[in-house]
């Protein structure tokens, strides 16, 4: 076998794992088969995701069904205003049987972490997260801590409320890899809900469809998808607009870049090709880009948001075309 076939038998086997995946999560999630396939592509790009949703729409039955589909570990936690960084990460307790300090660890050394309301808690507890989000270890009291692999947090924050909540600060935001949205179920799919919750919810009869070790190897597959040089320049063009729009106070940094062409990969594979195409960037700009942009106060008050930025520069930045496969 040469190794275009073998190149081809991975891409089949990502999508064969993402379709089982998503097939699951549909059990306990109904009606949102895009947002389940972005939760699987932010699963094999190894990212973070930011789920700006209101209460009631799933959120945490997502996070639930995720980390059951594939034999995770799974913690919440709750923000809150009181809230201390040491409730996050653990702290030493004295042990006065032994006469040592033990690690007690806190719900972020679970591998499937649900950061609820993250914008309720004071900054210096959202920096808790930082450093186990970006380098996957927490530093308690000077000693590291490694995270469990796959590690995987999903932030969620109620885009309505505002009182009692402190904005998250653009480090913060920039380790999101890509921002989901669920919405409002439709009528058909409210109606399933409720047939299907009638006895007993669907996420206790969920059984788990891949293993720890199966996970981080399509996570492994996916990073040998093949990026054509001038799909790598379509990225950071489009990443460098961000930043050169008059009406954006701050724009995307490299690790949008990076989002873009790791979520890219990821999308090429589940459709199948072992090669990414401008149309798999331009899929996924809308969740990789926006929450890393911070909109001039002026442009503002004309009521033009990040969304809006991101699909102007996706209509006006030329489409690189000719031979994407590999040589």
């Amino acid at each position: 076998m040469d190794a275009k076939s073998t190149t081809q038998l991975d891409v089949s086997t990502i999508q064969a794992f993402v379709e089982k995946l998503v097939r699951n999560l549909e059990k306990v999630i109904i009606g949102k088969r895009q947002a389940l396939e972005q939760v699987a592509l932010g699963l094999l790009c190894q990212g973070h995701l930011l789920i700006e949703d209101v209460p009631g729409v799933g959120k945490t039955m997502l996070a639930r069904s995720l980390a059951k589909s594939i034999e995770c570990t799974f913690r919440r936690i709750q923000f809150t205003p009181d809230m201390l960084p040491s409730d996050v990460t653990g702290v030493y307790i004295f042990n006065q049987i032994t006469r040592q300090f033990e690690f007690r660890p806190g719900p972020i050394m679970s591998q499937i972490v649900l950061a609820d309301e993250i914008n309720r808690a004071t900054p210096k507890t959202q920096s808790a997260l930082l450093e186990a989000m970006e380098e996957r270890q927490v530093t308690v009291d000077g000693i590291t801590h490694p995270l469990a692999v796959p590690f995987m947090v999903l932030g969620t924050q109620n885009p309505i409320e505002y009182e009692g909540t402190f904005q998250l600060p653009e480090a913060q935001l920039d380790r999101f890899l890509m921002r989901v949205k669920l919405g409002y179920p439709s009528m058909k799919d409210e109606i399933t809900i409720l047939e299907k919750q009638q006895i007993i919810h669907p996420i206790e009869q969920l059984e788990p469809v891949a293993t720890v070790e199966e996970v981080i190897s399509m996570q492994k597959l996916v990073r040998h998808v093949y990026v054509a040089p001038v799909i790598k320049q379509y990225i950071v063009e489009m990443t460098r607009s961000t930043r050169s729009n008059t009406d954006v106070y701050l724009g995307s940094s490299p690790r949008g870049s990076l989002g873009l062409f790791r979520v890219g990969q990821a999308r090429a594979a589940i459709n199948g090709r072992d090669y990414v195409l401008p149309d798999d960037i331009k899929a996924i700009a809308g969740h990789v880009l926006p929450h890393r942009m911070m909109i001039d106060p002026a442009a503002r008050l004309r009521e033009i948001n990040p969304d809006l930025i991101v699909e102007e520069i996706l209509r006006t930045l030329p489409v690189p075309g000719g031979d994407l496969t590999r040589k």
